[in-house]
This record gives C-alpha cells, sequence and structure tokens, in this order.
C-alpha cells in the first residue's frame, strides 16, 4: 500500500518542526517547500538522516518549486511573515494574503483532492483565501488554531492544579487572536467542572492568560513566535484526517449559518475525519459566552472585510 503524501508550505521552524512530527509518526511521505533556495533541502536531508535513530521509514523531499507537491493528500500551509513583537496578527493581513493567494495557486490544482490546512496567520482571513483562491468545497479547508488555542488552556489549567494535561478536557472557540473564547463551562479535569477545583479569579486569570498566551511567547523570544505548540496541533489534525480518526477539535471551519455567522471563517468544535471537516457541532451557550462570541466574530468579519481577494 501505497504511503500517504503530505505537502508542507514553509519550511521555517513551524512548517521543519510539523515535518519532523508527522516523519516520527509516520504519517506520510513528506514534501517541504519553501522560497529560501537550498533550506527545505538541507532541512529535508538533515531529517532523513534520523530515520536510522528515530526508526521511520519516509521519504523527505525538499524543493523550491510545487511539482513534487503533486497528488498531496494533505496540504499543510504555514508559510508567512511570522508576528514580530508589537505586531498584532492583524499587521501580518496585507503580506500573508499575498503569500497565501500565491501559495494556493500552485498547490490547488497539483493536488485538487487535498485537504488544505491552513496553520499561517492571521489565520481566520487565511482560510478564506484559500477557499476562494483553491475554489474547493468548504469542508476540505480547515484552520488550526483551535486545537492550539485549547492545549495552551490545558496546560496552563495542568500548571495550576499541578495534575496531568492527559486528564482535562478544555475547549476555545472564536478567532484566532485576542478575543478568542475559552469556555470554562466546557472544562474538566478528570471529569471534574474547573469551577469546583479553583476559584472564580484563579479561572479568570488562566482565561486570560490563554488570549495572550501567542503574545507571551513573542514577546519572550523577541525574534519570532511558537513553533513546537502550533505544529504539534497541527498534527493532530493532519493525523485526524490521514488515519479518519472522526476526532471531535475545535478547528477554523467555514460558517454558513451555524451559530448564527455567515460566510466566515471561525473557531469551533467539529468531527474531523478524512474527507477533512465532516461535522460542525453546535454548542448551547450562555449569554455571556454568547457575547463574547459576537466579539469575536466582528473582529473577524472586520478583517475579513480588508481581504482584496473575492
Amino acid at each position: 500500500m501505497a504511503r500517504r503524501k503530505i505537502s508542507i508550505i514553509g519550511a521555517g521552524n513551524v512548517g521543519a518542526f510539523t515535518a519532523a512530527r508527522a516523519t516520527a509518526e509516520e504519517l506520510g511521505d513528506i514534501v517541504l517547500v519553501d522560497v529560501v533556495e537550498g533550506m527545505p533541502q538541507g532541512k529535508a536531508l538533515d531529517l532523513a538522516e534520523s530515520a536510522p535513530m528515530l526508526n521511520f521509514d519516509a521519504h523527505i523531499i525538499g524543493s523550491n518549486d510545487y511539482e513534487p507537491t503533486a497528488d498531496s493528500d494533505v496540504v499543510v500551509v504555514t508559510a508567512g511573515l511570522p508576528r514580530k513583537p508589537g505586531m498584532s496578527r492583524d499587521d501580518l493581513l496585507a503580506k500573508n494574503e499575498e503569500i497565501m493567494k500565491s501559495v494556493i495557486e500552485q498547490v490547488a490544482p497539483r493536488s485538487p483532492n487535498a485537504v488544505l490546512v491552513i496553520v499561517s496567520n492571521p489565520l481566520d482571513a487565511m482560510c478564506m483565501v484559500a477557499k476562494r483562491v483553491s475554489g474547493f468545497p468548504k469542508e476540505r479547508v480547515v484552520g488550526m488554531a483551535g486545537v492550539l488555542d485549547t492545549a495552551r488552556f490545558r496546560a496552563f489549567i495542568s500548571m495550576e492544579l499541578d495534575v496531568s494535561v492527559e486528564d482535562i478536557s478544555a475547549l476555545v472557540l472564536g478567532g484566532h487572536g485576542d478575543n478568542m473564547v475559552p469556555l470554562p463551562r466546557y472544562t474538566t479535569v478528570g471529569g471534574i467542572p474547573i469551577q469546583m477545583l479553583l476559584p472564580p479569579e484563579r479561572v479568570a486569570a488562566i482565561v486570560d492568560r490563554t488570549r495572550q498566551a501567542g503574545g507571551e511567547i513573542v514577546s519572550l523570544l523577541k525574534t519570532g513566535s511558537a513553533f513546537f505548540s502550533p505544529a504539534a496541533a497541527t498534527i493532530a489534525m493532519v493525523k485526524a484526517i490521514l488515519k479518519d480518526k472522526k476526532r471531535i477539535l475545535p478547528c477554523c471551519a467555514y460558517l454558513d449559518g451555524e451559530y448564527g455567522y455567515h460566510d466566515m471563517y471561525f473557531g469551533v468544535p467539529v468531527k474531523l475525519g478524512t474527507n477533512g471537516v465532516e461535522q460542525i457541532i453546535e454548542l448551547e451557550l450562555n449569554e455571556e459566552q454568547r457575547g463574547r462570541l459576537d466579539k469575536s466574530a466582528a473582529s473577524v468579519k472586520e478583517m475579513l472585510s480588508k481581504l482584496t481577494v473575492k
């Protein structure tokens, strides 16, 4: 049986670590593409040379053009400018829209049946660009945000309670930005509601830190942004797709009436399988949660209105 094929566009830190995770889990053969001459080839060769020690079998190709990506099962797009200190995700919009358009124009015709997993920021807008340029059905263009935001929420709860992350179940909805909506109401530790384990002020502090988590890392690194956790979150999605796991994960999905929103990408719980987004799950929200979600949706809609790709 032929191995599945995963193309990763953008061989920077997130792309390279995504490739490393994909090979370590033997999810398929890898094509790593970047505009910088020699970089994807060098990282691909370095990764291939780790195979005898990590015991994986995969063909790994680095390239500056898109021909090797043909007939990919999944295309992960991490290409784009990273956030820098003092820069909001909105600041990235114009430049990364141009980059995303160029990438999708290359990959979509070569892999017409692929699922596109978008990682580039500002995430919600970049998903819309990918959908519009590719012409793919909405199910096969999905963004990585909620998995990462939820993982950060879980990590901070684990640090606070000194318990295993494995026992923490949580959910973050909304746009991938400072207006994201962590949901303590849907958060449990070993099945116990978080409100029974932490006072309200500590829950509120963790929620706030989750919203600022990406910026916290940017301010610490000073010359880049997070890459270990985004790569791990991306692999959780790629694995769900390639292995048809039907996982319930918070992803950036196209909404056409769900939650009362239309014609926009937004973070919601979905069933993720071989066809991409196979179901959008609508949660019952209280008035406060709905208000926060509407605020997040408004900021996403404002950003989408600035796109030049229609």
